[in-house]
């Protein structure tokens, strides 16, 4: 069932996103080479909390160890924080889920480490720009099937793999509510957007191979082939005015200043239109 959220209730959950943005702010002079995944996971926990009433929202769901899933380079979600330290040219999935007054929001944002390659660079662009085409076909009389439909028209021509087995949902009482929201769509099918539905949109891709398989942690997912995967994600309201991003601000200002989506090269920052395609959903991130 499909929770539809009414305006106070959204602000709340825009107060939830408000934290996110404000700690990958904080969070990004902390992400430099050297740096344990373990001790970005403590300051998420720290920064967090220190908001009154707030926790993070990964923090045992499912059994899940850390406060934040903190992925590296071909990881593509559910990295468990541990004592790998980053190093100059990684790129790093930071996911953050929070919860205050019974309301949640999700965001991610992939770090470069220093100094990246331009493959990296132009993987981190065209997920950055997938992510602005799915927020911007979340509008009221259109589809979730849309939503995917833009990833893939923004996607496609880049020569990009969208990650397939891993899907957006919806969020609000609970990280995880209904509907499942596929990166990979067709416009005009699938669960009608209403105004007062909160989505949380989360485009994953590869430099390589769709495929995707989990470490024996039973939570680490990376590429098969071992390729570099990026994930941005935000917390979206769907209002009769269009999309409301829950999650901005901060760092997301910022855009990505690059000039080309093509792979091997810098891709182009954030826009991008609702086109076509089509694709199975299997488990939510």
């Amino acid at each position: 069932m499909v929770h539809l959220k009414s305006p106070d209730e959204i602000r709340a959950i825009g107060r939830c996103g408000g934290i996110i943005a404000a700690l990958f702010a904080e969070i990004e002079p902390r992400v430099q080479p050297g740096v344990s995944t373990a001790a970005l996971d403590r300051f998420v926990d720290r920064f967090v909390r220190s908001h009154s009433g707030a926790v993070p929202a990964f923090k045992g769901l499912y059994g899940f160890p850390g406060s934040a899933c903190i992925s590296i380079n071909e990881e593509v979600v559910h990295g468990i924080p541990s004592g790998r330290t980053l190093q100059e040219g990684d790129i790093v999935s930071i996911d953050v889920g929070v919860k205050q007054g019974g309301w949640c929001a999700d965001s991610a944002y992939t770090f470069p480490v220093g100094e990246i390659g331009a493959g990296a660079a132009g993987l981190l662009a065209v997920t950055y720009k997938a992510l602005a085409a799915g927020v911007a076909a979340a509008q009221p009389g259109l589809h979730v099937g849309d939503i995917g439909a833009a990833v893939v028209e923004t996607v496609r021509p880049t020569g990009h793999a969208i990650i397939r087995d891993l899907v957006g949902h919806g969020i609000g009482r609970a990280i995880h509510e209904e509907p499942q929201v596929s990166n990979i769509g067709r416009a005009g099918f699938g669960v009608p957007l209403q105004a007062g539905m909160v989505l949380a949109i989360e485009p994953m891709l590869a430099v390589g191979t769709d495929e995707i398989r989990t470490l024996r942690d039973r939570w680490t997912v990376t590429t098969l082939d071992g390729s570099l995967s990026a994930h941005y994600e935000h917390t979206v309201a769907v209002t009769v005015e269009g999309p409301a991003i829950l999650t901005g601000g901060g760092i997301w200002d910022d855009g990505l200043e690059v000039d080309s989506v093509r792979p091997g090269h810098a891709g182009a920052g954030a826009g991008g239109a609702v086109g076509t395609g089509a694709g199975a959903t299997v488990q939510q991130s």
